[in-house]
């Protein structure tokens, strides 16, 4: 079996290689073979990688959140799963080519789904989903702001929020983003550098007629967090899901004490761990709006296994238009 593995924190690059480990042994009772079509590469993963993600896992250990894999055997007890089923992989670990997993942990896709989008269904658009629907309950109208609107969950936000009838804000730094953007049912784009919070929120109350914004999605940190609070209405809510500024959050006192602003954080894992069996549900809307081709990402690149130091180098690459993939 081949598999991506680290044995020592550090730079993503040189931590992670190829290794060949034994095959698995065949599936038991209530367990199923499942061999990996396509991967994916998150900032979690680098995080992890590097040692700074919220979780340190033992060590050697196997990266990796999302995959998509086929079923190619069933141990006993199996009946609600078939081999030959394209499976979304539920656990973690998903950088090698098989693995027994329990069948509880993978959901059937559509046979003739797009497996490079199904593999990206876990992480982003579950993410941008939760968000939009479990923080602040937004009407239909109403607005949202977000920063890093073209990484890949600003984009499901934009699309999700749009079938919603939730208006977004979408901060970029840099021009290249807008169009895309836009195309994807963005309202506003605000090109901003995160280094002067009440520019912004002049830029926005002009772009929305002062709209009172209830909900900021805060992908960044650093002084940018500031700006989003600027720019939320009296009570809003900040929910902080990454720090790809590599800062701790920065907001003013005063938003916090006299404006009501509440800033909180979001993780994906946690989530779906209070939501028990609704989980299944939440990803089943999105594994049905992919199929579909609804909603949608964009790969910039694939790499195999054996060529995984440039995949990272490429996956940390600032500016890149679209997700690096695995494909085993």
């Amino acid at each position: 079996m081949k598999a991506i593995e680290f044995s020592q924190f550090g730079r993503p690059a040189e931590m992670a290689v190829m290794v060949e480990r034994p095959d698995p042994a065949p599936p038991g009772p209530g367990e199923v073979l499942v061999e990996t079509l396509v991967a994916t590469i998150n900032p979690a993963d680098l995080l992890t990688i590097e040692g700074r993600y919220g979780v340190r896992p033992a060590l050697p250990a196997i990266p990796g959140a999302e995959a998509v894999g086929r079923i190619a055997a069933l141990g006993d007890g199996v009946t609600e799963l078939a081999v030959g089923d394209i499976v979304l992989i539920m656990t973690g670990a998903t950088w090698r080519d098989r693995a027994v997993l329990k069948a509880a942990a993978v959901m059937r896709l559509p046979a003739d789904i797009d497996v490079e989008q199904a593999a990206m269904i876990k992480a982003n658009p579950a993410t941008a989903l939760a968000m939009i629907t479990g923080i602040v309950p937004l009407a239909d109208g109403e607005w949202l702001i977000q920063n890093a609107a073209n990484s890949a969950a600003g984009r499901f936000v934009v699309q999700l929020a749009r079938r919603r009838g939730i208006r977004t804000v979408n901060i970029v730094r840099r021009d290249g983003p807008v169009d895309e953007l836009r195309a994807l049912g963005a309202d506003v784009v605000l090109v901003d550098d995160g280094t002067d919070p009440a520019r912004l929120a002049a830029a926005v109350a002009a772009a929305t007629g002062n709209a009172p914004i209830r909900l900021a999605l805060d992908a960044v940190g650093g002084t940018t967090t500031d700006g989003l609070a600027a720019s939320l209405g009296e009570g809003g809510v900040i929910a902080n899901y990454g720090l790809l500024s590599g800062a701790p959050c920065q907001i003013d006192p005063y938003h916090l004490v006299f404006r009501g602003i509440r800033l909180q954080g979001f993780w994906l894992a946690e989530w779906a761990r209070a939501q028990g069996a609704a989980m299944r549900a939440h990803f089943a809307g999105l594994i049905d709006l992919v199929a579909t081709g609804e909603i949608r990402a964009e790969v910039e690149a694939r790499y195999p296994f054996a060529r995984i130091a440039e995949a990272l180098d490429h996956a940390a690459r600032p500016g890149r238009s679209g997700k690096i993939l695995l494909t085993p």
